[in-house]
């Protein structure tokens, strides 16, 4: 699939081998995974098996993250946007919106910027009819980014032993938002 998104900033991509450096950067980064578990990695070969693992979504479900690529500068920012998810809510799958940023992206718009874009394909063109997404409670900026993206807040649940607030938006409210 060769996939292609831009916002006004960035080019959305699916990820490829030669984002490993970068893969490996965000993730290596401690900060980062403040509220993903605190398990950075540490190798460049789970930079490699993180690819391989998106790249597979795409195989399976036909989306998967893209890769966030500034048109500046082509540096690898981070990646954004849907994931068909089995694991984290053992009630549902769901199609998952999600966004991880190297750290020195972040407060910049980049997630906001790049969420919009993810739903706006989710719904426009794969037909979604609804989008999840789940931030840890205290993470601050990653539930505001969820919000300033028009995802409403419906529940509080527990992932991995910590409260998680739980967030969706179905098509129609996509649509009464933003039809063109």
């Amino acid at each position: 699939m060769s996939l292609t998104i831009e916002t006004s900033r960035f080019i959305l991509r699916k990820p490829e081998e030669q984002d490993a450096q970068g893969f490996f950067d965000l993730d290596f980064d401690p900060e980062v995974h403040k509220y993903l578990g605190n398990n950075p990695i540490k190798t460049m070969d789970q930079a490699h098996d993180t690819i391989a693992y998106v790249r597979n979504q795409y195989d399976q479900y036909g989306i998967g993250r893209w890769a966030v690529i500034d048109k500046a500068t082509q540096d690898f920012v981070g990646w954004s946007g849907l994931k068909f998810e089995t694991t984290v809510r053992t009630d549902m799958d769901y199609y998952d919106l999600g966004y991880r940023l190297r750290r020195k992206y972040w407060g910049k718009g980049i997630a906001t910027e790049t969420s919009l874009a993810a739903l706006e394909y989710g719904f426009e063109k794969l037909g979604l009819e609804e989008i999840f997404a789940g931030a840890h409670v205290e993470n601050i900026g990653s539930n505001n980014v969820l919000q300033k993206a028009g995802l409403r807040l419906i529940e509080v649940f527990n992932f991995d032993g910590d409260p998680h607030n739980w967030y969706g938006m179905d098509k129609a409210g996509w649509l009464k938002k933003h039809q063109k």
